[in-house]
């Protein structure tokens, strides 16, 4: 019995009905070719086998057209839509992804690691706010693989980073409190261990001061961002004499926790005190009252991510280390004009 023939680029040019270079260039080059005719290259590929061949070629070449995604959780809704972005535009550019749940468990970033050391994948997006174990303890003079931080940048390094402009965004949701008459406006996240939660301090920081208010320290209380914490912080400040009239949270999660602890205490939300949250996750719209946020642009910041890291591996001489997306203002119940 004769051995099976392997496929050519000829016969996928056949089946897909375009010319030998079409295929080429929808293989190597797929931003070039048009979504519907690389739709056809693909399904033809995969209906001779000739991705058998293409993936020799690959590993050739020391190439595999993937690229390693880690994230500290995969279900965290900060992270959903920002992974589709990602998705989306490697898939356009003829990559795939491969998703790393840390877990911020050093051991399962080092193990990720050998996707790089074995050219199962070219590039790495970070999510996790840091170096990978394994190459964090290598050193300051260790090579970094190409890799570009998203949503959280990564201190001390020289990283490309792509996220949204969290000291404007903070800025612009104390801004709107402020124009709503608060003058006592609490910050709920001041964080040392997230660069995030610093910068969002750092906004409303610098609105407070632009309007001329006071930025009483008792007014600023520590949370990692979880519910829980914005429970527990909001506990605390009953402890005190005073109280503001409304809060900025880090995020939305935090902000559901003060929204459960006033609820809890009988207050009527916005009447009694006014809350603000920021990312615009999933169920911000469902809580009651509503929650006033800022919106992250996620798809978009997948999307430049994934972009921007492309163009790294392609030898393209990137000019921005450093892309920020600007938080859209959304607004719903939680917030409320003060009446003095």
């Amino acid at each position: 019995m004769s051995a099976v023939k392997p496929a050519t680029i000829e016969d996928v040019a056949l089946i897909a009905g375009v010319s030998i270079a079409t295929v080429s260039r929808a293989l190597n080059e797929p931003g070039k070719v048009a979504d519907s005719t690389r739709r056809k290259v693909i399904e033809a590929v995969a209906q001779t086998g000739y991705t058998t061949n293409a993936m020799a070629r690959n590993l050739r070449m020391r190439k595999s057209n993937m690229i390693l995604i880690l994230a500290p959780d995969v279900g965290d809704p900060n992270f959903s839509n920002i992974l589709i972005g990602l998705e989306t535009e490697a898939s356009k550019r003829g990559y795939g992804v491969l998703i790393g749940n840390t877990q911020n468990d050093p051991a399962r970033e080092t193990d990720y690691l050998r996707f790089l050391s074995s050219n199962q994948a070219d590039g790495i997006i970070l999510l996790t706010g840091h170096l990978p174990f394994g190459l964090a303890q290598a050193g300051p003079n260790v090579r970094l693989p190409p890799m570009v931080a998203v949503n959280e940048p990564v201190p001390n390094a020289t990283i490309p980073f792509v996220g949204v402009d969290n000291i404007e965004g903070a800025r612009t949701a104390t801004d709107h409190l402020i124009s709503q008459g608060h003058t006592r406006i609490a910050f709920i996240g001041q964080s040392t261990r997230s660069a995030v939660a610093s910068y969002r301090e750092e906004g409303y920081r610098r609105a407070m001061t632009g309007a001329g208010l006071f930025v009483d320290p008792r007014f600023v209380l520590e949370a990692d961002g979880t519910t829980e914490s914005g429970r527990g912080a909001t506990e605390r400040m009953f402890v005190r004499d005073q109280l503001p009239t409304a809060f900025f949270c880090v995020n939305d999660a935090t902000a559901l926790g003060v929204i459960i602890a006033l609820t809890a205490r009988g207050y009527a939300l916005p009447q009694d005190f006014s809350v603000m949250g920021f990312d615009d996750i999933s169920y911000a719209s469902f809580v009651t009252p509503s929650l006033t946020t800022m919106k992250q642009p996620r798809l978009q910041i997948g999307e430049a991510s994934m972009e921007l890291l492309l163009a790294m591996l392609e030898g393209e001489d990137v000019e921005k280390r450093e892309i920020l997306l600007r938080a859209e203002l959304i607004l719903r119940n939680s917030v409320a004009l003060h009446r003095r």
